[in-house]
Protein backbone atom coordinates (compact mmCIF):
# COMPACT_ATOMS: atom_id res chain seq x y z
CA UNK A 1 0.00 0.00 0.00
CA UNK A 2 1.87 3.27 -0.98
CA UNK A 3 -0.59 5.32 1.43
CA UNK A 4 -2.54 5.65 4.46
CA UNK A 5 -5.88 5.47 4.92
CA UNK A 6 -7.74 7.68 8.11
CA UNK A 7 -10.92 8.41 9.30
CA UNK A 8 -9.46 12.26 9.05
CA UNK A 9 -8.21 11.43 5.24
CA UNK A 10 -10.02 9.40 3.64
CA UNK A 11 -12.32 11.70 1.87
CA UNK A 12 -10.25 12.57 -1.70
CA UNK A 13 -8.56 9.17 -1.49
CA UNK A 14 -6.00 8.21 -4.53
CA UNK A 15 -7.56 6.22 -7.38
CA UNK A 16 -5.15 3.24 -6.93
CA UNK A 17 -7.43 2.35 -3.48
CA UNK A 18 -10.48 2.30 -5.36
CA UNK A 19 -8.63 -0.25 -8.28
CA UNK A 20 -8.04 -2.13 -5.45
CA UNK A 21 -11.15 -2.26 -3.23
CA UNK A 22 -12.42 -3.61 -6.47
CA UNK A 23 -10.07 -6.94 -7.22
CA UNK A 24 -10.23 -7.59 -3.53
CA UNK A 25 -14.23 -7.16 -3.71
CA UNK A 26 -14.77 -9.25 -6.41
CA UNK A 27 -12.08 -11.81 -4.84
CA UNK A 28 -14.27 -11.83 -1.78
CA UNK A 29 -17.94 -12.20 -3.18
CA UNK A 30 -16.29 -15.66 -5.31
CA UNK A 31 -15.74 -16.48 -1.99
CA UNK A 32 -19.12 -16.14 0.51
CA UNK A 33 -21.44 -18.85 1.75
CA UNK A 34 -17.84 -20.34 3.56
CA UNK A 35 -17.67 -22.08 7.09
CA UNK A 36 -15.92 -20.20 9.24
CA UNK A 37 -15.19 -21.99 12.58
CA UNK A 38 -14.44 -20.62 15.38
CA UNK A 39 -10.54 -20.98 17.25
CA UNK A 40 -9.43 -22.28 20.60
CA UNK A 41 -6.67 -23.74 21.80
CA UNK A 42 -4.89 -23.46 18.21
CA UNK A 43 -7.41 -25.21 16.55
CA UNK A 44 -10.52 -24.63 14.13
CA UNK A 45 -13.64 -26.06 16.51
CA UNK A 46 -16.64 -26.35 14.59
CA UNK A 47 -20.48 -26.09 16.91
CA UNK A 48 -23.68 -27.76 15.44
CA UNK A 49 -24.61 -27.07 12.31
CA UNK A 50 -23.30 -24.05 12.10
CA UNK A 51 -25.95 -20.47 11.17
CA UNK A 52 -25.93 -18.88 7.91
CA UNK A 53 -25.31 -14.85 8.54
CA UNK A 54 -26.66 -12.64 5.15
CA UNK A 55 -25.37 -8.90 4.61
CA UNK A 56 -27.64 -6.54 5.71
CA UNK A 57 -27.21 -4.69 2.13
CA UNK A 58 -28.80 -7.61 0.72
CA UNK A 59 -30.89 -10.74 2.30
CA UNK A 60 -29.70 -13.20 -0.54
CA UNK A 61 -25.93 -12.54 -0.14
CA UNK A 62 -25.20 -15.11 2.62
CA UNK A 63 -21.91 -14.22 3.62
CA UNK A 64 -20.95 -17.66 5.20
CA UNK A 65 -21.61 -20.09 7.98
CA UNK A 66 -20.85 -19.50 11.63
CA UNK A 67 -21.08 -21.96 14.57
CA UNK A 68 -23.45 -21.11 17.52
CA UNK A 69 -21.23 -22.29 20.56
CA UNK A 70 -22.13 -22.54 23.99
CA UNK A 71 -20.90 -22.64 27.33
CA UNK A 72 -18.62 -25.77 26.88
CA UNK A 73 -16.97 -23.93 23.97
CA UNK A 74 -16.38 -21.03 26.60
CA UNK A 75 -14.80 -23.26 29.11
CA UNK A 76 -12.72 -24.92 26.57
CA UNK A 77 -11.39 -21.37 25.69
CA UNK A 78 -11.18 -20.38 28.78
CA UNK A 79 -9.03 -22.99 29.74
CA UNK A 80 -6.57 -23.09 27.31
CA UNK A 81 -6.02 -19.46 28.02
CA UNK A 82 -5.43 -20.12 31.28
CA UNK A 83 -2.78 -22.88 30.61
CA UNK A 84 -1.12 -20.44 27.96
CA UNK A 85 -0.48 -17.74 30.28
CA UNK A 86 2.06 -18.53 32.57
CA UNK A 87 4.21 -19.25 29.45
CA UNK A 88 3.32 -15.82 27.54
CA UNK A 89 3.61 -13.62 30.69
CA UNK A 90 7.17 -14.99 30.72
CA UNK A 91 8.08 -14.91 27.18
CA UNK A 92 10.48 -12.07 26.75
CA UNK A 93 8.99 -9.07 25.71
CA UNK A 94 10.63 -8.62 22.55
CA UNK A 95 9.04 -11.62 21.40
CA UNK A 96 5.67 -11.04 22.53
CA UNK A 97 5.81 -7.49 21.00
CA UNK A 98 7.20 -9.41 17.72
CA UNK A 99 4.29 -11.56 17.61
CA UNK A 100 1.90 -7.40 17.97
CA UNK A 101 3.69 -6.43 15.25
CA UNK A 102 3.50 -9.47 12.76
CA UNK A 103 -0.20 -9.16 13.33
CA UNK A 104 -0.36 -5.21 12.18
CA UNK A 105 2.23 -6.40 8.94
CA UNK A 106 -0.46 -9.24 8.22
CA UNK A 107 -3.32 -6.79 8.25
CA UNK A 108 -1.91 -4.44 6.46
CA UNK A 109 -1.11 -7.13 3.57
CA UNK A 110 -4.96 -8.35 3.93
CA UNK A 111 -6.16 -4.43 4.10
CA UNK A 112 -8.37 -4.87 1.16
CA UNK A 113 -9.36 -8.48 1.41
CA UNK A 114 -10.44 -7.55 5.23
CA UNK A 115 -11.79 -4.42 4.33
CA UNK A 116 -13.85 -6.03 1.27
CA UNK A 117 -14.93 -8.51 3.79
CA UNK A 118 -16.22 -6.07 6.58
CA UNK A 119 -18.19 -3.97 3.48
CA UNK A 120 -20.44 -7.07 2.94
CA UNK A 121 -20.84 -7.97 6.51
CA UNK A 122 -21.41 -5.01 8.26
CA UNK A 123 -22.65 -2.62 5.69
CA UNK A 124 -20.16 0.37 5.92
CA UNK A 125 -18.82 1.95 2.93
CA UNK A 126 -15.19 1.36 1.72
CA UNK A 127 -13.64 3.97 3.30
CA UNK A 128 -15.22 3.13 6.26
CA UNK A 129 -14.69 -0.15 6.01
CA UNK A 130 -11.07 0.25 4.98
CA UNK A 131 -10.45 2.91 7.30
CA UNK A 132 -11.60 0.35 10.15
CA UNK A 133 -8.81 -2.44 8.94
CA UNK A 134 -6.22 -0.17 9.19
CA UNK A 135 -6.43 1.50 12.31
CA UNK A 136 -6.70 -2.05 13.81
CA UNK A 137 -3.12 -2.70 12.16
CA UNK A 138 -2.22 0.59 14.06
CA UNK A 139 -3.46 -0.91 17.26
CA UNK A 140 -1.40 -3.92 17.12
CA UNK A 141 1.54 -1.49 16.29
CA UNK A 142 0.96 1.12 18.61
CA UNK A 143 0.30 -0.51 21.56
CA UNK A 144 3.73 -2.62 20.84
CA UNK A 145 5.58 0.78 20.50
CA UNK A 146 3.90 1.88 23.83
CA UNK A 147 4.93 -0.87 26.32
CA UNK A 148 8.13 -0.47 24.59
CA UNK A 149 8.61 2.95 25.11
CA UNK A 150 7.64 2.14 28.90
CA UNK A 151 10.36 -0.19 29.65
CA UNK A 152 7.32 -2.78 30.16
CA UNK A 153 6.17 -0.96 33.36
CA UNK A 154 9.54 -1.87 34.97
CA UNK A 155 10.55 1.33 37.28
CA UNK A 156 13.25 1.39 39.56
CA UNK A 157 12.22 3.92 42.86
CA UNK A 158 14.63 5.00 45.47
CA UNK A 159 16.32 3.02 48.12
CA UNK A 160 15.19 2.85 51.48
CA UNK A 161 16.93 5.47 53.70
CA UNK A 162 18.31 2.73 56.33
CA UNK A 163 21.90 3.18 57.95
CA UNK A 164 23.74 0.33 57.18
CA UNK A 165 21.83 -1.59 55.01
CA UNK A 166 20.93 -1.50 50.78
CA UNK A 167 17.39 -1.94 50.66
CA UNK A 168 16.15 -1.73 46.69
CA UNK A 169 12.83 -0.89 45.71
CA UNK A 170 10.88 -1.58 42.85
CA UNK A 171 7.37 -1.35 41.07
CA UNK A 172 6.32 -3.62 38.60
CA UNK A 173 2.84 -3.89 36.46
CA UNK A 174 1.84 -7.28 35.89
CA UNK A 175 -0.66 -9.18 33.40
CA UNK A 176 -3.92 -10.31 35.09
CA UNK A 177 -4.12 -14.26 33.10
CA UNK A 178 -7.24 -15.20 30.93
CA UNK A 179 -8.79 -11.59 29.52
CA UNK A 180 -12.18 -11.80 27.59
CA UNK A 181 -13.16 -9.29 25.10
CA UNK A 182 -16.85 -8.48 23.87
CA UNK A 183 -16.73 -6.83 20.55
CA UNK A 184 -19.82 -5.21 18.98
CA UNK A 185 -21.41 -5.21 15.34
CA UNK A 186 -20.16 -1.94 13.69
CA UNK A 187 -16.48 -1.94 14.09
CA UNK A 188 -15.69 -5.91 14.75
CA UNK A 189 -12.60 -5.47 14.01
CA UNK A 190 -11.24 -2.47 15.57
CA UNK A 191 -12.96 -3.16 18.43
CA UNK A 192 -12.12 -6.77 19.06
CA UNK A 193 -8.17 -6.00 17.66
CA UNK A 194 -7.87 -3.27 20.05
CA UNK A 195 -8.93 -4.60 23.27
CA UNK A 196 -6.73 -7.73 21.62
CA UNK A 197 -3.77 -6.26 21.09
CA UNK A 198 -3.56 -4.26 24.53
CA UNK A 199 -3.85 -7.63 26.50
CA UNK A 200 -1.57 -9.40 24.68
CA UNK A 201 0.81 -6.89 24.67
CA UNK A 202 0.75 -6.69 27.93
CA UNK A 203 1.28 -10.60 28.60
CA UNK A 204 -2.35 -11.24 29.52
CA UNK A 205 -4.16 -14.35 27.15
CA UNK A 206 -7.34 -13.73 25.60
CA UNK A 207 -10.78 -15.36 24.55
CA UNK A 208 -12.69 -13.06 22.17
CA UNK A 209 -16.43 -13.38 21.61
CA UNK A 210 -17.35 -11.82 18.42
CA UNK A 211 -20.89 -10.32 17.81
CA UNK A 212 -23.95 -12.51 17.03
CA UNK A 213 -24.60 -10.24 13.76
CA UNK A 214 -21.34 -10.08 12.22
CA UNK A 215 -19.25 -12.69 13.00
CA UNK A 216 -17.09 -12.95 10.14
CA UNK A 217 -14.22 -9.88 11.82
CA UNK A 218 -13.39 -11.69 14.08
CA UNK A 219 -12.33 -14.82 12.35
CA UNK A 220 -10.50 -12.81 9.88
CA UNK A 221 -8.59 -11.43 13.01
CA UNK A 222 -8.05 -14.63 14.38
CA UNK A 223 -6.60 -16.00 10.96
CA UNK A 224 -3.38 -12.79 11.51
CA UNK A 225 -2.93 -13.81 14.73
CA UNK A 226 -2.40 -17.25 14.17
CA UNK A 227 -0.45 -16.64 10.98
CA UNK A 228 1.24 -14.45 12.84
CA UNK A 229 2.64 -17.11 15.44
CA UNK A 230 0.96 -16.70 18.43
CA UNK A 231 1.13 -19.89 20.41
CA UNK A 232 -1.96 -21.68 20.83
CA UNK A 233 -4.25 -21.07 24.12
CA UNK A 234 -2.53 -17.29 24.01
CA UNK A 235 -5.69 -16.27 21.48
CA UNK A 236 -9.11 -17.80 21.13
CA UNK A 237 -12.35 -16.81 19.01
CA UNK A 238 -15.76 -17.89 20.09
CA UNK A 239 -19.40 -16.76 18.68
CA UNK A 240 -22.48 -17.17 20.14
CA UNK A 241 -25.58 -15.66 21.84
CA UNK A 242 -24.60 -13.06 24.78
CA UNK A 243 -27.40 -14.32 26.51
CA UNK A 244 -25.00 -18.07 26.47
CA UNK A 245 -21.79 -17.37 25.37
CA UNK A 246 -21.31 -13.96 26.59
CA UNK A 247 -23.03 -14.63 30.00
CA UNK A 248 -20.75 -17.88 30.47
CA UNK A 249 -17.38 -15.71 29.88
CA UNK A 250 -18.11 -12.97 32.06
CA UNK A 251 -19.52 -15.04 35.18
CA UNK A 252 -16.59 -17.39 34.64
CA UNK A 253 -14.26 -17.46 37.59
CA UNK A 254 -11.16 -17.62 35.80
CA UNK A 255 -11.41 -14.97 33.60
CA UNK A 256 -9.22 -12.11 35.31
CA UNK A 257 -10.31 -9.32 33.92
CA UNK A 258 -12.54 -7.85 30.25
CA UNK A 259 -13.19 -5.14 27.77
CA UNK A 260 -16.46 -4.73 26.83
CA UNK A 261 -17.57 -2.52 24.07
CA UNK A 262 -21.85 -1.88 23.27
CA UNK A 263 -24.89 -0.21 24.89
CA UNK A 264 -24.72 1.38 28.30
CA UNK A 265 -27.24 -0.99 30.05
CA UNK A 266 -25.21 -4.25 29.16
CA UNK A 267 -21.86 -2.81 30.45
CA UNK A 268 -23.69 -2.46 33.72
CA UNK A 269 -24.58 -5.65 33.57
CA UNK A 270 -21.00 -6.79 32.77
CA UNK A 271 -19.23 -4.20 35.12
CA UNK A 272 -21.61 -5.38 38.33
CA UNK A 273 -20.61 -9.37 36.99
CA UNK A 274 -17.02 -8.59 37.27
CA UNK A 275 -17.28 -7.19 40.14
CA UNK A 276 -18.81 -9.77 42.39
CA UNK A 277 -16.91 -13.20 43.27
CA UNK A 278 -14.14 -13.98 45.23
CA UNK A 279 -12.84 -10.55 44.47
CA UNK A 280 -13.80 -7.71 42.26
CA UNK A 281 -11.47 -7.75 38.87
CA UNK A 282 -10.72 -5.50 36.38
CA UNK A 283 -13.52 -4.25 33.60
CA UNK A 284 -12.87 -1.56 31.05
CA UNK A 285 -16.42 -1.05 29.88
CA UNK A 286 -16.90 1.42 26.51
CA UNK A 287 -20.53 2.27 26.30
CA UNK A 288 -22.63 4.38 23.94
CA UNK A 289 -23.17 8.32 23.49
CA UNK A 290 -25.97 10.92 22.80
CA UNK A 291 -23.42 13.10 21.64
CA UNK A 292 -24.15 17.06 20.79
CA UNK A 293 -22.95 19.55 19.10
CA UNK A 294 -22.93 23.11 19.45
CA UNK A 295 -23.26 25.80 16.95
CA UNK A 296 -22.91 29.38 17.41
CA UNK A 297 -23.74 32.70 16.00
CA UNK A 298 -19.95 33.14 15.54
CA UNK A 299 -19.37 29.49 13.58
CA UNK A 300 -18.20 28.79 10.28
CA UNK A 301 -21.45 27.61 8.81
CA UNK A 302 -19.86 25.98 5.77
CA UNK A 303 -17.40 23.89 8.56
CA UNK A 304 -20.43 22.83 10.66
CA UNK A 305 -22.88 21.89 7.81
CA UNK A 306 -19.97 19.56 6.93
CA UNK A 307 -18.68 18.28 9.49
CA UNK A 308 -22.46 17.96 11.23
CA UNK A 309 -23.34 15.75 8.51
CA UNK A 310 -20.16 13.23 8.43
CA UNK A 311 -20.88 12.93 11.99
CA UNK A 312 -24.64 11.98 11.81
CA UNK A 313 -24.72 10.02 9.18
CA UNK A 314 -21.65 7.94 8.37
CA UNK A 315 -21.98 3.95 9.01
CA UNK A 316 -25.76 5.16 9.14
CA UNK A 317 -25.58 6.77 12.33
CA UNK A 318 -24.10 3.23 13.78
CA UNK A 319 -21.22 4.18 15.86
CA UNK A 320 -21.31 5.65 19.60
CA UNK A 321 -19.48 8.36 18.89
CA UNK A 322 -21.95 9.68 16.29
CA UNK A 323 -23.89 12.99 15.98
CA UNK A 324 -27.32 12.78 17.86
CA UNK A 325 -27.96 16.19 18.81
CA UNK A 326 -27.52 20.00 17.06
CA UNK A 327 -28.24 23.09 19.35
CA UNK A 328 -27.82 26.02 17.18
CA UNK A 329 -27.73 29.98 18.38
CA UNK A 330 -31.00 30.82 16.86
CA UNK A 331 -29.84 34.36 14.73
CA UNK A 332 -28.08 31.86 12.66
CA UNK A 333 -30.67 28.46 12.89
CA UNK A 334 -32.37 29.24 9.72
CA UNK A 335 -29.81 29.57 7.40
CA UNK A 336 -27.87 26.54 9.09
CA UNK A 337 -31.18 24.25 9.21
CA UNK A 338 -31.60 25.63 5.52
CA UNK A 339 -27.93 24.20 4.37
CA UNK A 340 -27.53 21.05 6.24
CA UNK A 341 -30.68 19.40 5.01
CA UNK A 342 -29.99 20.27 1.27
CA UNK A 343 -26.42 18.07 2.47
CA UNK A 344 -28.34 15.43 3.65
CA UNK A 345 -30.56 15.39 0.59
CA UNK A 346 -27.15 15.07 -1.11
CA UNK A 347 -26.10 12.11 0.75
CA UNK A 348 -25.87 8.72 -1.97
CA UNK A 349 -27.75 6.26 -0.23
CA UNK A 350 -27.50 2.20 -1.70
CA UNK A 351 -25.00 -0.94 -1.60
CA UNK A 352 -22.42 0.87 0.17
CA UNK A 353 -19.76 -1.37 -1.47
CA UNK A 354 -20.28 0.63 -4.72
CA UNK A 355 -18.08 3.98 -5.08
CA UNK A 356 -20.74 6.48 -5.62
CA UNK A 357 -22.66 5.49 -2.16
CA UNK A 358 -22.15 7.06 0.98
CA UNK A 359 -24.60 5.50 3.49
CA UNK A 360 -25.31 1.79 3.24
CA UNK A 361 -28.12 -0.23 5.43
CA UNK A 362 -28.79 -0.32 9.07
CA UNK A 363 -27.17 -3.62 10.48
CA UNK A 364 -30.82 -5.70 10.77
CA UNK A 365 -34.61 -6.41 10.46
CA UNK A 366 -34.68 -4.94 13.87
CA UNK A 367 -32.93 -2.06 13.62
CA UNK A 368 -35.10 -0.53 10.67
CA UNK A 369 -37.98 -1.36 12.91
CA UNK A 370 -36.37 0.97 15.98
CA UNK A 371 -35.99 3.88 13.17
CA UNK A 372 -39.33 3.43 12.44
CA UNK A 373 -40.73 3.15 16.12
CA UNK A 374 -38.28 6.45 16.56
CA UNK A 375 -39.79 8.65 13.69
CA UNK A 376 -43.56 7.89 15.07
CA UNK A 377 -42.11 9.08 18.42
CA UNK A 378 -40.49 11.78 17.06
CA UNK A 379 -43.91 13.26 15.12
CA UNK A 380 -45.96 12.21 18.21
CA UNK A 381 -43.39 14.70 20.36
CA UNK A 382 -43.98 17.61 18.63
CA UNK A 383 -40.73 16.99 16.37
CA UNK A 384 -41.27 18.53 12.36
CA UNK A 385 -38.98 16.17 10.49
CA UNK A 386 -37.29 18.21 8.30
CA UNK A 387 -35.57 15.54 5.71
CA UNK A 388 -35.94 11.62 5.46
CA UNK A 389 -38.36 10.03 8.06
CA UNK A 390 -39.12 6.89 6.32
CA UNK A 391 -37.71 3.93 4.77
CA UNK A 392 -36.33 3.80 1.30
CA UNK A 393 -38.26 2.05 -1.32
CA UNK A 394 -37.07 0.56 -4.80
CA UNK A 395 -36.00 -1.84 -6.40
CA UNK A 396 -32.09 -0.73 -5.28
CA UNK A 397 -33.13 -1.43 -1.54
CA UNK A 398 -35.99 -3.78 -1.16
CA UNK A 399 -33.73 -6.84 0.00
CA UNK A 400 -31.96 -4.67 2.64
CA UNK A 401 -32.30 -2.39 5.98
CA UNK A 402 -32.31 0.66 4.08
CA UNK A 403 -34.01 3.81 5.72
CA UNK A 404 -33.43 7.58 5.09
CA UNK A 405 -30.99 9.96 6.51
CA UNK A 406 -33.26 12.02 8.53
CA UNK A 407 -32.85 15.41 10.37
CA UNK A 408 -35.99 16.49 12.94
CA UNK A 409 -36.17 19.75 14.33
CA UNK A 410 -37.51 18.82 18.35
CA UNK A 411 -38.66 20.56 21.23
CA UNK A 412 -35.41 20.70 23.39
CA UNK A 413 -37.63 18.21 26.11
CA UNK A 414 -38.17 15.83 23.60
CA UNK A 415 -37.59 12.26 25.24
CA UNK A 416 -35.74 11.20 21.98
CA UNK A 417 -32.83 13.76 23.00
CA UNK A 418 -31.49 11.60 26.10
CA UNK A 419 -31.72 7.93 24.82
CA UNK A 420 -28.68 6.70 21.82
CA UNK A 421 -30.72 5.81 19.06
CA UNK A 422 -27.68 4.45 16.95
CA UNK A 423 -29.79 5.33 13.99
CA UNK A 424 -29.04 7.68 11.27
CA UNK A 425 -31.32 10.61 13.00
CA UNK A 426 -30.14 13.74 13.76
CA UNK A 427 -32.45 16.29 15.84
CA UNK A 428 -31.69 19.61 16.48
CA UNK A 429 -33.07 22.51 18.91
CA UNK A 430 -32.76 26.47 18.63
CA UNK A 431 -30.68 27.73 21.85
CA UNK A 432 -30.63 31.65 22.48
CA UNK A 433 -26.88 31.40 23.04
CA UNK A 434 -24.17 29.70 23.88
CA UNK A 435 -24.50 29.00 27.15
CA UNK A 436 -27.57 27.85 27.12
CA UNK A 437 -26.45 24.92 24.49
CA UNK A 438 -23.92 24.07 26.73
CA UNK A 439 -26.16 23.46 29.73
CA UNK A 440 -28.31 20.99 27.52
CA UNK A 441 -24.96 19.53 25.84
CA UNK A 442 -23.98 18.48 29.26
CA UNK A 443 -27.59 17.30 30.13
CA UNK A 444 -26.55 13.88 29.76
CA UNK A 445 -25.94 10.71 31.00
CA UNK A 446 -23.72 9.76 28.57
CA UNK A 447 -20.48 11.83 27.60
CA UNK A 448 -18.44 10.45 24.96
CA UNK A 449 -17.97 13.24 22.11
CA UNK A 450 -18.88 16.32 21.53
CA UNK A 451 -18.65 19.31 19.15
CA UNK A 452 -18.39 23.14 18.76
CA UNK A 453 -18.38 25.51 16.14
CA UNK A 454 -18.05 29.24 17.18
CA UNK A 455 -15.27 31.91 18.42
CA UNK A 456 -11.95 31.32 20.09
CA UNK A 457 -13.50 32.20 23.25
CA UNK A 458 -16.33 29.87 22.73
CA UNK A 459 -13.98 26.95 21.91
CA UNK A 460 -11.88 27.71 24.85
CA UNK A 461 -15.39 27.56 27.26
CA UNK A 462 -16.19 24.08 25.56
CA UNK A 463 -13.53 22.50 26.14
CA UNK A 464 -13.44 23.51 29.44
CA UNK A 465 -16.56 22.78 30.97
CA UNK A 466 -18.20 20.11 27.88
CA UNK A 467 -18.59 16.70 30.09
CA UNK A 468 -17.13 14.17 27.52
CA UNK A 469 -13.96 12.27 26.80
CA UNK A 470 -13.67 13.11 23.05
CA UNK A 471 -13.76 16.94 22.15
CA UNK A 472 -13.56 18.00 18.80
CA UNK A 473 -13.65 22.13 17.77
CA UNK A 474 -14.67 24.00 14.20
CA UNK A 475 -13.74 20.10 12.47
CA UNK A 476 -15.05 20.07 8.82
CA UNK A 477 -13.82 16.16 9.17
CA UNK A 478 -16.77 15.36 11.72
CA UNK A 479 -17.97 17.12 14.37
CA UNK A 480 -17.82 14.47 16.63
CA UNK A 481 -16.73 11.41 15.26
CA UNK A 482 -12.79 10.52 13.34
CA UNK A 483 -10.74 9.61 16.07
CA UNK A 484 -7.26 7.61 15.11
CA UNK A 485 -4.96 5.98 17.20
CA UNK A 486 -1.51 7.77 17.94
CA UNK A 487 -4.17 10.90 17.37
CA UNK A 488 -7.19 11.36 19.00
CA UNK A 489 -7.23 9.14 22.38
CA UNK A 490 -10.89 7.38 22.28
CA UNK A 491 -13.03 7.32 25.50
CA UNK A 492 -15.84 8.31 27.43
CA UNK A 493 -17.02 10.30 30.73
CA UNK A 494 -20.21 9.57 32.77
CA UNK A 495 -22.17 6.51 31.33
CA UNK A 496 -19.82 6.06 28.67
CA UNK A 497 -16.71 4.90 29.92
CA UNK A 498 -16.32 2.56 33.65
CA UNK A 499 -12.21 4.06 33.72
CA UNK A 500 -11.73 7.45 32.40
CA UNK A 501 -8.61 6.06 30.09
CA UNK A 502 -9.09 6.25 26.51
CA UNK A 503 -8.69 3.55 23.98
CA UNK A 504 -4.66 4.76 22.56
CA UNK A 505 -4.03 7.20 25.02
CA UNK A 506 -1.09 7.11 27.46
CA UNK A 507 -3.05 5.56 30.07
CA UNK A 508 -4.33 2.36 28.37
CA UNK A 509 -2.35 -0.68 28.63
CA UNK A 510 -1.64 0.14 32.54
CA UNK A 511 -5.74 -1.18 32.76
CA UNK A 512 -4.52 -4.22 31.41
CA UNK A 513 -1.77 -5.04 34.45
CA UNK A 514 -1.68 -4.56 38.02
CA UNK A 515 1.34 -2.86 40.20
CA UNK A 516 3.50 -4.81 42.27
CA UNK A 517 5.83 -3.41 44.85
CA UNK A 518 9.17 -4.80 45.42
CA UNK A 519 11.33 -4.62 48.26
CA UNK A 520 14.56 -7.06 48.76
CA UNK A 521 17.45 -6.03 51.14
CA UNK A 522 21.21 -7.17 50.29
Amino acid sequence: MTFKLTYSTMFNPPEEMHARFERALAEVKAGLGASHPMYIDGRDVEAGQGVARTSPIDDRVVTGRFPSGGAADVEAAVAAARRAFDTWRRTPTAERLAVARRVADLIEERVYTIGAALAIEVGKNRMEALGETQETADFFRGYADEFERNGGYDRRLPDDPLEGWKSHNRSVLKPHGAWAVIAPFNYPLALAGGPTAAALVTGNTVVLKGATDTPWAGRLLAECIRDAGAPPGVFNYVVGSGRVVGEALVTHPAVAGATFTGSFVVGQRIFGAMASGSWPRPCIVEAGGKNPCIVTARADLARAVKGTSRSAYGLSGQKCSALSRIYVEASVADRFIERLAAEIRALTVGDPTRRENYMGPVISARAARDFDACCERLRAGGARILVGGSRLEGEAFARGHYVAPTLAEAPADHPLYREELFLPILMVSRVKDFEEGLRLANDATLGLTAGCYGSQDEVAAFFDRIEAGVTYANRPQGATTGAWPGYQPFGGWKGSGSTGKAIGSFYYLPQYLREQSQTWVE
